[in-house]
């Protein structure tokens, strides 16, 4: 058996402009880390000609069947038929955090899953061609309406800027910070649960019919992300990044009414009043996780202003997908 794991992530700047319905025309970029929670999965010969099912899958619910085409999770499906298995094979996936709440959980499983394929047939990949592969089968295979800084954080891991061109060429740049300016910035960080969860792909739809009429918004968030380095690696005060934060919520919260509801915008002004600078929804938006960006010393006046909201502790910088047992 094999274990195979890619990381979930947080998005500061750029979501939105990852999507090739936009930078194709325009080019896009993300400021993004992958963090310390993750997408599991596990892989192992299945001896078919003892029993009258030839694979076994494992989520939410448990899947026998004799081929992969009969398989009802997509995403099982789609991967398996891309790296040619149809049989003989079990498969099981776990996860640190649910599905649907901002943090890029479906295409870490993605990743997660071919990376373990590639390995159960001794195939080594590199984590970009792993990002691509992911983006194809999401897009293409399964045809979901998902971005591509997904795919590439889950694959790569660390904090990076990237950079969108096509589904096929992407740059990706570490942010290189020392490893006190990095822990300096991870202790600001504040993300806090909403309790919503939503399907990315029916926020997205909205937006994306919405592309040419933002064209300007998207470029301001795409330069935000500049920006944002920019106030990272000049050691610049971190109250500029929490700023820059704000302002780029009030853009991303512009783009379309689906975005953000009475409920949202209470909890981010209770942030706020608390002592937070600035954040964001993190993912699509319409609920999931919300990230605050504030001193150390005000988490404390957070924590009480969200008494009542599960609050996510997590270390950033994470590695990408790799195989962690085998």
């Amino acid at each position: 058996m094999l274990i195979s794991r890619a990381p979930v992530r947080i998005s500061f700047f750029g979501g939105g402009t990852d999507y090739p319905e936009y930078f194709l025309k325009e080019g896009g970029a993300v400021l993004a880390t992958a963090i310390n929670k993750f997408s599991f999965v596990t892989a192992s010969p299945f001896p078919s000609h003892l029993f009258d099912y030839s694979i076994r899958v494992s989520y939410r619910k448990v899947e026998l069947v004799k081929t992969a085409s009969e398989l009802e999770h997509s995403v099982y499906r789609e991967c398996l038929k891309f790296c040619g298995l149809e049989k003989d094979i079990e498969l099981h996936n776990v996860a640190d955090l649910p599905a649907f709440t901002g943090l890029g959980s479906s295409s870490a499983f993605t990743v997660s899953l071919l990376q373990a394929l590639h390995s159960f047939k001794g195939e080594f990949i590199k984590p970009l061609d792993l990002a691509y592969e992911a983006i194809y089968v999401e897009r293409h295979l399964v045809k979901d309406r998902v971005g591509c800084q997904d795919q590439l954080m889950a694959a790569m891991g660390g904090f990076n800027l990237v950079e969108f061109r096509t589904e096929t060429d992407i740059a990706v740049t570490r942010v290189p910070l020392s490893p006190e300016r990095l822990a300096e910035f991870e202790s600001h960080i504040f993300i806090v649960f909403t309790g919503i969860k939503r399907k990315a792909a029916k926020v997205v739809a909205q937006q994306l019919k919405r592309v040419a009429d933002n064209t300007e918004t998207l470029k301001k968030m795409r330069q935000m992300v500049d920006q944002g380095w920019n106030i990272l690696t000049d050691n610049q005060p971190l109250s500029a990044f929490g700023e820059l934060l704000h302002q780029a919520w009030v853009a991303k919260r512009s783009l379309d009414t689906v975005i953000s509801n009475p409920e949202i915008d209470q909890l981010y002004q209770l942030g706020r009043e608390a002592g937070a600078w600035g954040g964001k929804l993190l993912g699509a938006g319409a609920g999931g996780f919300m990230l605050f960006f504030a001193p150390p010393e005000l988490h404390d006046n957070l924590e009480k202003t969200f008494a009542n909201h599960q609050v996510l502790s997590v270390k950033i910088n994470a590695p990408g997908s790799q195989i962690i047992f085998s």
